[in-house]
């Protein structure tokens, strides 16, 4: 019973709200799509969209290369193109949607990655695209850019034959600055980071009075202020649609 009220809290809005709003996002853009719409997700790994995508034709792609344990499912889904995401073994314009989630981040090369999923949309296909302003280093060794901007979605979105960008933030800076003082009480618990016995003895007590107020009390009040936050400079990602326009450029 404690057991599962921890998973339900840990997937919660209040303290998972990154991968919370994303999938909320995500399943919202996905019932946009028309029924028996052909989509591809690109660097589907686990494939927790396909039900949102049940309606359509749902096909995946991934390199299959990470660890069970660096996949937020534990392991690969049905994956129907194992291949590198610059060069999917599919037609020009076969595809009505693309799906990219939290992806351009683990790819040496972005712009080609773009570039092959501008090839393999018809022309008035949809691009639904996340990707991270900046996050910690994970499903290393594939782990090769900080984040992007909007600045940089609209520039090279646009030079590969897209129109209709539209960029918004997955939360504002105190959303942000809420994760990160969870992030900190998560990381810091005693025995967690390998310090001394004496040392994780000292620490102890003021990690129990630190904690509640950096996991429940910063991060609801930043909830609050979040709502008043017009300049979102910390965001902690990027939710993009864009309408594919024109042939892309070799």
């Amino acid at each position: 019973m404690l057991h599962r009220l921890r998973q339900r809290l840990a997937h919660s809005r209040f303290f998972s709200f990154n991968a919370t709003c994303r999938d909320a996002w995500v399943r919202a853009r996905a019932a946009e799509v028309p029924a028996g719409s052909r989509v591809l997700d690109v660097g589907a790994g686990s494939c927790p969209y396909r039900g949102a995508f049940a309606h359509c034709r749902y096909e995946t792609q991934d390199f299959v290369q990470l660890g069970a344990e660096q996949l937020r499912y534990g392991s690969y889904g049905t994956i129907d193109y194992v291949c590198d995401a610059r060069s999917i073994p599919v037609a020009d314009a076969s595809f009505d949607a693309v799906l990219c989630t939290e992806v351009l981040e683990h790819v040496p090369d972005p712009c080609a990655v773009v570039r092959e999923i501008a090839r393999v949309l018809r022309p008035g296909g949809i691009l639904i695209l996340t990707a991270p302003l900046g996050s910690g280093i994970h499903q290393e060794p594939y782990h090769f850019y900080g984040g992007y901007t909007p600045y940089w979605y609209r520039l090279f979105l646009g030079d590969v034959g897209f129109r209709d960008v539209t960029v918004e933030p997955n939360g504002g800076s105190f959303a942000f600055f809420a994760q990160e003082c969870i992030r900190f009480v998560r990381a810091t618990r005693p025995l967690r980071l390998g310090m001394p016995l004496a040392l994780d003895a000292l620490w102890l007590p003021f990690w129990v009075l630190l904690a509640p107020l950096l996991a429940v009390f910063v991060p609801a009040v930043c909830r609050v202020f979040d709502r008043f936050d017009r300049e979102r400079r910390f965001t902690v990602g990027y939710h993009v649609t864009a309408t594919r326009a024109v042939a892309a450029r070799q």
